[in-house]
């Protein structure tokens, strides 16, 4: 992926890394399309930011996904790339059934079905430029468990083998996919995780990611240097540590 003179739709960008990775490409000469659930959240950052695009967005529901693909395709009809940002992250306990099921549910249903949906979307638009990306956004977790977020570790290893997988059938198209790789980062995804001395400041984690995109543009995945730990545990054969340490140490281990 190039890192200037893009078209991008990002769902899921009204905070947190979104947001900030929206307005850190359309200062490398981007047009930013930032997408959301919640329209007053719209509204704040098309104050706060006149030079984003803002348009409404539910990836949980698919009728609200094919509205936002036709209201982003016919207003930006260059538009070349589509980061897949929008994802839930919750505590569970999968020792009883009424304290983990709905959670479960609801982040397979945004984490995973989401991107599904966008890609499902988009991909013929894709497909008629010259050159597209779809990125994907994983997590660290995707390679070694935190504890108390069962769901969201399987959604997100999903993602690494689906964006893997898709990748291998598009090879001989003109769209590629990237994923991008998080640690912990300190947003709101979980409460407290904004506070949490073992996150990474979020402005340090989008200037990495930032210089990532580049200076490798034809990278596969973007991983900063603090996700590595979680990300090559096996390959190093150190994972039953990585894992040890991950629950011993970090309740915000995303």
């Amino acid at each position: 992926m190039q890192i200037s003179g893009n078209t991008i739709f990002i769902p899921g960008s009204t905070s947190g890394i979104g947001l900030a990775l929206a307005t850190a490409l359309q200062a490398k000469g981007n047009t930013v399309i930032v997408g959301g659930r919640r329209t007053e959240l719209l509204d704040e950052i098309a104050t706060e930011h006149p030079e984003l695009d803002t348009v409404q967005i539910d990836t949980t529901d698919p009728e609200s996904v094919r509205a936002a693909a036709a209201t982003v395709v016919g207003k930006h009809p260059e538009l070349n790339v589509v980061i897949a940002m929008a994802g839930v992250m919750a505590v569970e306990d999968w020792r009883d059934p009424d304290l983990f099921l709905a959670s479960a549910e609801r982040v397979i249903t945004t984490n995973v079905l989401g991107p599904i949906r966008l890609i499902a979307a988009f991909i013929e638009h894709l497909q008629a430029q010259r050159d597209a990306t779809i990125v994907t956004v994983s997590s660290g977790l995707a390679f070694a468990p935190l504890r108390a977020t069962p769901s969201y570790n399987a959604s997100k290893a999903a993602v690494h083998m689906l964006t893997e997988s898709v990748r291998l059938q598009l090879s001989d198209t003109s769209v590629k996919l990237v994923e991008l790789v998080p640690p912990s980062v300190a947003t709101d995804l979980l409460p407290g995780q904004r506070e949490s001395r073992f996150a990474m400041p979020l402005d340090e984690f989008v200037s990495e990611v930032v210089v990532l995109l580049e200076t490798q543009p034809d990278a596969k995945e973007i991983q900063v240097e603090r996700v590595k730990f979680l990300r090559y545990g096996e390959a190093r054969g150190d994972y039953d540590q990585v894992v040890a340490t991950l629950n011993n140490a970090d309740p915000h281990g995303h």
